[in-house]
């Protein structure tokens, strides 16, 4: 039987030496960190679950690849190696994929990054996958068994209408936690955002389909901890009340990310914590910048954080987002920054360094005006490393602005602040 290999590289990444040290003596940093880390691949696992039964499959989910893993692999004798990585571990994946050239061990590359610089890609790999990985999977194996892989497989613009149920067995017994997708894409276009709307339109999953994913899920583990690879769970139109249904009878938790405005919306706030929502990931984005292409996401500052209190007071906690480094930023407005996060009722924070990824208007304005930073590989993309020119501070400032919000926003007294009000927040969530 022919045989494929599934490796995704995972993890959480940070290039600079000091900023990893400081990352890993927050405590706050440190747990989101560590949640960031536990999340598997869902495009691999959807794609081992549209193979056909007449293939074996493996799994190696990694961090960094070295000679021991390529020996395991060789001993598995796979037909073709399949692999993934975002822009942070593209490199690593690029090199691990020239190593199993060298071995005679057929590769494919896919995933968001790849999709943006397939032209680059290809350079590593025998096969470049472009767009959405379940368009193409069937005519990738189908080739392969003919002996005809070809270099290129683009998916249709307007993406797969297909939606396989992901192998979650591959994962082993009782995961930390399981992603699951309700829909593709996002609305909005907001400039600086690396998400699947790149190569994937807007469209939200059927109501069985997710049911049927649950189902699986609860097969594996009784109680399970889900994270939505959504990019915005509530943006579109589907009915909120067999979403909610359906979620409330499979007894999941989940976390989620939607934008703000579904604290002004009665009939998702009445129903998400009743549903095993426990956190839902909001992007309140920067206090100096409104990025273009955020559409019905601009607001003042005090209606979001209005609709912020009313998420929690609905039972739900509120990981609310914030980017350092968009124009206009500077000392002072760092400054604020901090002063806002640590008197904020936010049950949960997450600060980045603005990045512009590949394929967005972000990079492309940047690249355009010459503010990227030559030096800077893809290895540094990792959201908390610096990759451009500032507008109005020095990189050397941008960079120790950046490590100020961290230590004071993550360290102790603050994050036990949050501990607190999450489970304040988490004493309106239904028993």
């Amino acid at each position: 039987m022919p045989h494929v290999t599934f490796v995704p590289f995972t993890g959480f990444r940070v290039r600079e030496l000091d900023m990893l040290e400081l990352g890993m003596s927050l405590p706050g940093l440190r747990q989101r960190a560590s949640a960031l880390a536990e999340l598997p691949s869902l495009g691999l696992l959807t794609l081992a679950g549209m193979t056909p039964e007449s293939w074996t499959r493996s799994w190696h989910s990694v961090e960094r690849w070295d000679e021991d893993l390529v020996e395991t692999i060789l001993d598995e004798r796979p037909d073709i190696v399949a692999i993934s990585a975002l822009t942070a571990s593209v490199n690593e994946a690029y090199q691990f994929s020239r190593a199993l050239q060298d071995r005679g061990i057929r590769t494919i590359i896919g995933g968001l990054h790849v999709s943006v610089c397939p032209d680059e890609a290809s350079k590593y790999c025998d096969s470049v996958a472009i767009g959405e990985g379940e368009s193409v999977w069937s005519e990738v194996l189908s080739d392969i068994e003919q002996a005809n892989l070809k270099p290129v497989y683009r998916a249709s613009p307007e993406g797969s209408q297909r939606w396989p149920v992901p192998q979650y067995e591959l994962l082993g017994q009782n995961p930390p936690r399981y992603t699951l997708q309700t829909q593709r894409g996002c609305p909005f276009s907001c400039d600086f955002c690396g998400a699947s709307r790149l190569i994937s339109s807007f469209r939200e999953k059927p109501i069985e389909v997710i049911r049927s994913e649950l189902s699986k899920i609860r097969q594996l583990t009784p109680r399970p901890l889900i994270e939505l690879a959504d990019d915005n769970t509530f943006a579109g139109a589907r009915n909120v009340d067999e979403f909610f249904d359906t979620f409330a009878q499979s007894g999941v938790r989940y976390f989620t990310e939607a934008d703000w405005r579904i604290g002004e919306r009665p009939e998702v706030l009445k129903r998400l914590a009743e549903s095993g929502c426990v956190q839902v990931l909001i992007g309140l984005e920067s206090l100096v910048f409104r990025y273009p292409g955020m559409g019905a996401k601009q607001a003042e500052w005090n209606r979001m954080m209005d609709a912020v209190e009313a998420i929690q007071d609905a039972g739900v906690a509120v990981n609310g987002c914030f980017i350092v480094g968009a124009e206009g930023e500077t000392d002072a407005s760092i400054d604020r920054l901090i002063q806002f996060v640590l008197d904020s009722s936010l049950a949960e924070v997450q600060v980045t360094l603005q990045t512009p990824f590949p394929g967005t208007e972000l990079y492309n304005r940047l690249k355009k005006t010459g503010r990227l930073l030559p030096q800077r590989d893809w290895s540094s993309y990792t959201l908390f490393d610096l990759t451009y020119q500032p507008d109005t501070m020095t990189v050397e400032q941008l960079e120790g602005g950046f490590r100020r919000v961290l230590n004071e926003v993550f360290s102790a007294p603050p994050s036990q602040r949050r501990n607190q009000i999450r489970r304040k927040v988490m004493r309106n969530w239904p028993k």
